[in-house]
């Protein structure tokens, strides 16, 4: 019986006990950004890790992590038993499942949507059941005549694995091989090992983490690594996207693992359209679309594989929920079909609606106004211009749901020249696929067409592309794109695009932009000379960290006895008894290591020495994670006591507070306007080491952000001090438009450690600016936010002032 809707209502599902719980938050935010419309009303439905349900406020999809707000779901969020969970469900139209991994993936969920007769989007029960389970869609496929390489299982209670181990190794002849969790994803809880025992070892590991019961092993593949994203016409045809090739150094016998999937870096290169011949890739679509009708899929799905040495395409892993982070595959592979991200959401949505026979009317068209223009840069030189990738892309995205404004991509290649982008390469990898993307746009063009008309075509997508949003990638030089602007909205970080030169230019040029002006911009770009400015303002309360700075170019010829001298005195004089060393000009935890003896700093200057992109895992106390260095030598390295922090650890869903100095850690987002700074509530960051690392700052679904600060840990009182000090920081320091503030504060007293103040913070997807405006009286929606930034002082003051947020500095 069809139903024709004037308004869907549908419930978006996130959480889940799973290790992917974090992607799962990305996956809800996209999907609350962009398809929740006058037509569509997104309830957000929250699981946590023992599967207990709860409505959660829209604003808490915008968490960096679940551990953000897990401790607390008791007070915001509403509990329901299974009753009233069922009852909400059944009060919606559809169900989104944008869980990931063990639960959400595994046909759990479906399998209790089912048995409630509940309409949901996505692969049933049996088929999410089957092709979730590596070895039980391996050898289905295999019995159905797919090519795939051999593979066995250890089960959790069997107490011959050693011998099945060494077995499998002999009988395949096997020097290198991958062991995971049967049920896992994310490549979380992969590894790559050499011999039985390496195997043995990895599987114990995985077993005592209770990651999964089941553990598989395989042949390390051999080839080309690609993945692909299937969809659903109308008549329930399957039809494969454009697949992406993934280049990586395979070498060293690493994995597609979590950090690459989810982090823009140098170390992998997407490449959509992959640079397969023709009958390569005609072959991967044609098994794909095969393999999504033998598992008996629906909507949508993105399935993993190999191109081989000898011709033969293996398919290792099936994706009933692709991941749906800005720039995934899902949206990356759309886009190549001149698709957006509203637009493939709305065909998943769309097409899961018609097969219960709902149908939701068109949206109305509203004639839409004309739209202040805005032009994004994003991109730069400098070893934080993944994040500026990612920053501007998202400040992109979100502008574009903007009645006030037209946003325009552009990104700054490391040349110098600057290319105005078109849709679908707004969300490539990397600054550096990009500009290799714009640069040979002839030859992808051309291998790509063919493809892209026939997936366009039995997708039934009638029309023209919009030749606004898909055209050729346009050069020009900086000055050139400067004349063309009246307003540039700055997303980039570092280098000329923070330090005022970039400012500057605007400025001659009677262009605004977003952020304070060249002089603040100069001054915090350079973190000792802030430190400096720091103490000749001599704030009752607020001091900058005792620290030195040092020529690089002298350092690198140090000996170990000079290291030591060097180490000695500058202890003494800083009164420390360990150190941080960070470039002088330099962020986002770019070259930022805490050092704890002279043979530390002998280490970090070989690397320094060396130019290396970034240290190896594992090579300082503390660091248990790569660690981002700059992409130019810095002429000077700044040293700085360590401050020791009480531990902040989020435990069995309890924040726990182990005291030590009484001294922790937070960032602080400002707004200026007309004669006030607006000083938002404080987030206390949570290290997993010593030191932020780039993916706890600014990766969804990793790092902890305590936003605010609870009231057991910082008194009201001790809060509105740290507030005011922030605000007369900012306030004298001449900062203008908005900034973040990183401090240690004394969660006592109140008094603050300043560490750098960041001119243009980071606009990633869940950054913690977004979680301070979502705190405030009335909660600021990041477009909102970003709006903000755009507006006009008065504009900005009249917003703030309706969101209850407004604090006056004294002059």
């Amino acid at each position: 019986m069809e139903k024709k809707l004037t308004k869907l209502r549908l419930a978006l599902l996130c959480g889940g006990p799973s290790l992917e719980r974090g992607i799962s938050l990305n996956s809800a935010r996209s999907v609350m950004d962009h398809l929740s419309s006058e037509i569509i009303e997104i309830i957000p439905i929250y699981f946590d890790a023992k599967r207990r349900p709860y409505v959660i406020s829209k604003a808490q999809l915008y968490s960096n992590t679940p551990s953000d707000f897990d401790f607390k779901l008791q007070q915001t969020a509403t509990s329901l038993t299974q009753k009233t969970l069922l009852n909400t469900l059944k009060s919606v139209d559809i169900v989104f499942p944008a869980m990931h991994g063990p639960f959400g993936e595994d046909g759990t969920i479906q399998r209790f949507l089912e048995k409630h007769h509940i309409p949901f989007v996505g692969s049933g029960s049996q088929a999410c059941k089957k092709a979730f389970d590596k070895f039980v869609a391996n050898e289905f496929i295999k019995s159905h005549g797919f090519f795939t390489l051999p593979s066995v299982v250890l089960k959790i209670y069997e107490t011959n694995h050693a011998q099945i181990l060494e077995n499998f190794f002999q009988t395949h002849a096997i020097t290198r091989a991958v062991v995971k969790p049967a049920s896992g994803g994310s490549s979380i809880g992969v590894f790559s090992v050499a011999n039985p025992a390496e195997a043995l070892e990895k599987a114990q590991l995985l077993f005592s983490k209770r990651m999964d019961t089941r553990v598989v092993v395989e042949p390390f593949a051999q080839g080309i690594e690609f993945t692909v994203i299937i969809l659903e016409n109308r008549f329930g045809l399957p039809v494969a996207l454009p697949p992406t090739e993934i280049e990586t150094d395979y070498t060293k016998h690493q994995v597609f693992d979590f950090r690459k999937k989810y982090l823009p870096t140098g170390q992998v290169i997407w490449h959509c359209p992959p640079r397969f011949s023709g009958r390569v890739i005609e072959k991967i679509q044609a098994q794909a679309e095969q393999i999504f009708a033998l598992f008996g899929m629906h909507d949508f799905a993105r399935f993993d594989g190999w191109v081989l040495p000898d011709g033969n395409i293996w398919f290792c892993d099936f994706n009933p929920i692709s991941g749906m982070e800005q720039n995934s595959f899902l949206f990356q592979q759309a886009s190549r079909i001149a698709m957006t991200h509203t637009d493939i959401l709305g065909h998943v949505v769309q097409h899961a609606c018609r097969r219960y026979g709902l149908f939701l009317s068109e949206e109305t068209r509203i004639t839409q106004l004309p739209r202040k223009k805005v032009h994004v840069l994003m991109g730069g030189d400098t070893s934080e211009r993944q994040v500026s990738l990612m920053s501007g892309t998202n400040v992109w995205l979100k502008l574009r749901r903007s009645k006030e404004y037209q946003p325009t991509p552009y990104l700054l290649a490391a040349d110098g020249a600057v290319w105005h982008l078109p849709y679908h390469l707004c969300l490539n990898h990397t600054v550096e696929e990009i500009a290799r993307n714009c640069r040979n746009y002839q030859e992808a063009k051309n291998c790509l067409a063919e493809f892209e008309e026939r997936a366009r075509l039995r997708l039934g997508i009638v029309g023209p592309k919009n030749r606004e949003e898909f055209f050729e990638p346009q050069q020009m030089a900086l000055e050139e794109f400067v004349k063309q602007s009246s307003f540039v909205f700055i997303a980039l970080h570092g280098g000329d695009g923070e330090n005022g030169v970039l400012q500057k230019l605007l400025h001659e040029h009677n262009v605004k932009f977003n952020g304070p002006d060249e002089e603040a911009s100069r001054l915090c770009m350079d973190k000792w000379a802030t430190s400096q400015a720091i103490t000749q303002l001599a704030i009752p309360g607020v001091r900058a960290i005792p620290g030195t700075v040092a020529q690089t170019v002298d350092m690198l010829s140090f000996s170990e006895a000079q290291c030591t001298h060097f180490w000695q005195k500058t202890i003494k004089e800083l009164g420390a008894q360990t150190l941080v060393v960070k470039p002088r000009s330099d962020g986002c935890s770019s070259g930022v290591v805490h050092l704890q003896s002279a043979h530390d700093l002998k280490k970090y200057l070989s690397f320094v020495a060396q130019g290396v992109g970034h240290i190896p895992k594992n090579m300082f106390s503390g660091h248990a994670d790569f660690i981002e260095m700059p992409s130019v030598m810095p002429l000077e390295l700044l040293f700085e006591a360590f401050i020791q922090t009480d531990i902040l650890r989020v435990k069995a869903n309890r924040l726990k507070h182990y005291a030590r100095t009484g001294w922790v850690e937070v960032t602080v987002g400002i707004i200026e306007t007309a004669g006030f700074i607006t000083v938002f509530n404080p987030s206390i960051t949570v290290a997993e080491g010593e030191v932020l690392s780039v993916e706890e700052k600014f990766q969804g679904g990793t790092g902890i952000n305590i936003t605010p600060p609870p009231a057991e840990i910082m008194a009201p009182r001790v809060l509105q001090r740290i507030k005011r000090l922030i605000g007369e920081v900012a306030q004298k320091l001449g900062l203008r438009g908005y900034s973040r503030i990183d401090a240690f504060v004394e969660i006592m007293v109140g008094d603050v450690l300043i560490i750098e103040v960041n001119t243009l913070p980071a606009l990633t997807p869940s950054t913690v600016f977004y979680q301070q405006a979502l705190a405030q009286e009335r909660p600021l929606f990041p477009r909102e936010l970003i709006e903000l930034f755009v507006h006009n002082k008065d504009e900005r003051d009249a917003v703030l002032h309706s969101h209850g947020a407004k604090i006056p500095i004294a002059e």
